[in-house]
């Protein structure tokens, strides 16, 4: 069904970027004036949601271009989903910015910038063509080392050209991938392209191209052993947009292996062995960084290399039951990790010199005992412990490994899910109940955004049916993807 309900969760975005560079002159509005934007974007994402719900799925060929050709834009439910996750933990990472004591969010093109980023992950769940997903992860790439390279940490700049020349390497395989689909089909309409490898059997070309896509998201889901870069840039960036890179910018690389493993490539099963494989890996070695690290916001980076390694071995198990619970994980990850960065954040604001290491916020949290509460109520969910949204998250994963037979895997992963427990109760003890002598009352960072989403991820563990309804019909979906082709190939 052709509908303009997926305009407004992409313009508003990007209208922010022109309308907050234009009152960079005028702080306080341009803050307002965020929130505003970002606010009515949510809203939007809400809508749209509601109508592909009504409708199964959207779409748009912008420009007035016949399908297959021009820029598409489509809306099913697993996009949607992912964009809905998106908007929510944004809106929150604006919320922060607007709280925050870091001198680069005062910076005039700070909020510019962020509505980049807010507009590059837009783009990226809702585009219904390869060569635009491209497009719009170069955004997301550009706006947020900008950012890090602007961070008040010292080591932003070198984290940044990190990233940046690291992105730079997955932009060249995913225009390899992207040109071999292209030199194969001669599409990269999602739909046409998948429609014609589904009827045609793969090609060298093909296969290549599927070898090149794969390693760019491996490199965006920051998924080991293609992780190097992620732990240095998301410690260094701000922390409001450190909290995005880590819970959101890497569920790119996920989103991106989603569409492989079920729209284009389903029946390649290698693909889908190498993702338990390289999420297991990411689950041990998430799980040792983040306990021998000695930084609140690195352990945090670290951590997501194991969540996401959770993540992974879902899609790999590729069952509607595993798809379903790894979507639920993203998303509820995408929350914990959010607000347990800016907690990490915030305490360093409060710190004597501003610092995450645990050697200078030690002690802090004694004089902030609300923080300790939010902070404990986080690490319980990302340790997946009842009755917060991770427990559920993790129980959805272990069950569907069970349902699939997947018993090897289980084991490790439930013994590597220790190592959660351990480093959050070191964080924990370490900022709230160590004594230092140099902590004292001190001001900082606004602890708003990260309640609120502790507060979501609380009520999201009490009352998880409708996010789980939400993701089993997303994995129906998936499962048969002749409905994305007919749905998509119908409209155009």
């Amino acid at each position: 069904m052709t509908s303009y309900w997926l305009l407004p969760p992409l313009l508003l975005p990007l209208a922010g970027v022109p309308l907050t560079l234009a009152l960079r002159k005028y702080p306080r509005s341009q803050q307002i004036a965020a929130l505003l934007v970002m606010f009515a974007a949510l809203l939007s994402t809400l809508t749209l949601l509601r109508q592909v719900l009504r409708h199964t799925a959207l779409t748009l060929q912008l420009g007035a271009w016949p399908f297959p050709f021009g820029i598409s834009l489509t809306a099913d439910l697993p996009g949607t989903f992912m964009l809905t996750m998106s908007h929510l933990v944004l809106m929150a990472g604006f919320l922060y910015a607007a709280g925050s004591t870091e001198k680069v969010t005062r910076y005039p093109t700070f909020y510019t910038l962020f509505f980049a980023l807010a507009a590059g992950l837009s783009g990226a769940f809702l585009t219904g063509d390869l060569f635009n997903l491209f497009v719009f992860a170069e955004i997301i790439v550009i706006s947020g080392a900008a950012l890090t390279a602007n961070a008040d940490e010292p080591a932003g700049v070198e984290a940044a050209y990190k990233y940046f020349y690291i992105s730079t390497l997955a932009a060249m395989f995913f225009l390899l991938g992207v040109g071999a689909l292209y030199a194969a089909y001669g599409t990269l309409n999602l739909a046409d392209l998948a429609r014609q490898i589904a009827s045609t059997p793969l090609s060298p070309l093909a296969l290549a191209g599927l070898a090149f896509l794969a390693v760019t998201f491996f490199i965006k889901s920051a998924a080991v052993p293609f992780h190097f870069w992620q732990p240095d840039f998301h410690a260094a960036a701000p922390t409001a947009i450190s909290a995005m890179l880590s819970s959101l910018v890497v569920k790119v690389g996920v989103y991106g292996f989603l569409r492989l493993t079920t729209l284009l490539f389903p029946t390649v099963s290698l693909l889908k062995t190498l993702l338990v494989l390289v999420g297991i890996a990411g689950v041990v070695y998430g799980g040792f960084g983040a306990a021998g690290t000695h930084n609140a916001k690195r352990m945090l980076a670290y951590s997501t290399l194991a969540q996401i390694g959770f993540i992974l071995v879902g899609l790999g198990w590729g069952t509607p039951f595993s798809i379903a619970a790894a979507l639920v994980f993203a998303f509820n990850h995408a929350l914990i990790k959010a607000a347990m960065l800016m907690l990490a954040g915030a305490m360093a604001s409060r710190a004597a010199v501003k610092s995450a290491s645990f050697s200078v916020v030690v002690g802090v949290g004694k004089y902030h005992p609300f923080a300790g509460i939010l902070f404990l109520l986080g690490g319980m969910a990302l340790a997946g412990i009842p009755p917060l949204n991770g427990f559920v998250s993790k129980f959805l994963i272990f069950w569907s490994g069970l349902d699939s037979a997947n018993y090897l895997s289980l084991a490790v992963l439930g013994l590597a899910s220790i190592l959660t427990v351990t480093y959050v109760i070191r964080a924990f003890m370490r900022i709230w109940f160590e004594t230092n002598p140099e902590a004292k009352p001190k001001a900082g960072d606004s602890l708003l955004a990260p309640a609120l989403l502790i507060a979501l991820s609380l009520v999201l563990g009490i009352w998880a049916d409708p996010l789980i309804v939400l993701a089993q019909t997303s994995a129906q979906w998936l499962n048969d993807p002749q409905n994305y082709i007919r749905w998509v190939i119908g409209s155009g």
